[in-house]
């Protein structure tokens, strides 16, 4: 954690430690789009619809992959800045272990009810088969699901973020490769892709295992664990809001899937989800900053050095502002550039999409605080502020827009729904901001 022992902090430096978390992020964005424009292109949009019906599912994994390793995260980062170094490589031992029986768990689980789940989330005739293989499929890759998303988070709380991005990168490259492999060149529909995906995920997995099993000499490696649930449950309630984000996205996108095939019908639950996948590109620089800089606050937390975490939080207030603007205007230009490799011109998803994306792009302006904002209380250890945070941009203020807005506006409010909601959370994320500046002392 190089970059959070310097006493003298400032955005060069902030950078330096944030940019590998930030491309991070950003390629994981892209290559799940890439999943999306090959399945899109090569199946088909229903086979894309397919994967947005089943992605409740997979959010509620990844919820849990990401409670665990956010607030794990948060908890070994102030113990080393504590100086509490052993300590904390058991807690760190300990989480892997019951991420890896989590994702055991859940992928036995998954494959055993792929058919009854995909029913209960809405599919069609049309789309039942494409869920049910996508599922049985991906649900074998949990445990390396679990471990990726896991040795993301430790990665950076170790002082390794270029290495955590290197790996993430190889698996990314490969899950493009296999995509193309598997479903244009073999034939294997969404089960390629299903297959390709479990590749990507497996690659980070097995090789954080061995590192963190062979480099004895970091901050972090594994220990003789100790069943430490207390530990357990402070990284639970402390990565909480994470855990609400993500089973909150699994809600809120059965919900969209749910109103517009009630307007629109299958083309429309192909073009929101374009629109969710433009969404997860657009904030991944938001994610991948805030996730990046968490350990830092974390690290000056447990140090009680104010003075590095006001610059910190200075900085970062200031990266995300400038990047607000900047994605905003961004999705706006190259509206056809990021759309359009889902689906061509003249298409009846496409028409849909257009109709919609000014719309939506309000997003982007207005959601890097509150990513930030939920992403920091994490880092204080304030999991209930976050959480606060999240659930109400993710799934309180969210699903009611999702359910009321049609009823007055049509499709239009559909797409309103999220920016919406940004905007109802943002006023909260400032309210908590300014409550508990004083307590953290961060302004």
């Amino acid at each position: 954690m190089e970059a959070a022992l310097i006493s003298n902090i400032n955005f060069k430096s902030v950078m330096k430690f944030t940019i590998p978390t930030i491309i991070m992020m950003v390629f994981m964005a892209i290559y799940q789009m890439v999943d999306g424009v090959f399945i899109s292109n090569i199946i088909g949009t229903n086979s894309l619809s397919a994967v947005n019906i089943v992605f409740p599912v997979i959010s509620l994994l990844i919820g849990v992959s990401i409670m665990l390793g956010t607030g794990g995260s948060a908890v070994i980062a102030t113990n080393l800045g504590e100086g509490r170094i052993m300590e904390a490589k058991q807690r760190f031992t300990f989480i892997v272990a019951v991420g890896i029986a989590v994702g055991v768990i859940s992928g036995i689980l998954g494959f055993s009810l792929a058919g009854p789940l995909s029913n209960a989330l809405g599919s069609t005739p049309a789309l039942y088969d494409y869920c049910v293989d996508y599922i049985s499929v991906l649900s074998l890759a949990a445990p390396f699901a679990v471990l990726q998303m896991l040795f993301t988070c430790f990665f950076p709380a170790a002082g390794k973020p270029k290495l955590g991005l290197a790996v993430v990168v190889a698996g990314g490259v490969a899950n493009v490769i296999l995509d193309w492999l598997f479903m244009a060149v073999l034939g294997l529909g969404i089960k390629g892709a299903a297959v390709a995906t479990g590749i990507g995920y497996a690659i980070p997995a097995v090789f954080g295992v061995v590192y963190f099993a062979v480099k004895r000499d970091g901050l972090l490696c594994f220990e003789k664990p100790k069943a430490e649930f207390k530990v357990l449950l402070s990284a639970c309630f402390n990565g909480s809001s994470e855990m609400v984000t993500n089973l909150a996205n699994g809600v809120t996108t059965f919900l969209f899937n749910l109103m517009m095939m009630k307007i629109v019908g299958e083309d429309g639950v192909a073009a929101i989800t374009v629109a969710l996948y433009a969404q997860f590109l657009l904030t991944a620089v938001y994610m991948g900053y805030s996730g990046g800089i968490a350990p830092v606050i974390s690290y000056n937390y447990g140090r009680q050095d104010t003075a590095v975490l006001k610059k910190t939080i200075k900085i970062s207030l200031i990266f995300i502002v400038l990047n607000s603007v900047l994605w905003f205007f961004l999705s706006i230009v190259l509206e056809d550039a990021i759309t359009g490799i889902f689906v061509r011109d003249g298409n009846e998803v496409k028409r849909i999409i257009d109709e919609g994306w000014k719309i939506f792009t309000l997003t982007f302006l207005l959601s890097g605080f509150n990513i930030f904002a939920s992403s920091m209380f994490t880092a204080f250890s304030n999991g209930l502020i976050s959480a606060l945070i999240s659930f109400l941009r993710t799934f309180g203020f969210l699903s009611a827009c999702i359910l009321l807005l049609p009823t007055f506006a049509g499709v239009n409010g559909i797409w309103l729904s999220v920016p919406l909601a940004e905007a109802l959370t943002l006023c909260i994320s400032v309210l908590c901001f300014i409550i508990y500046r004083k307590k953290y002392e961060y302004i």
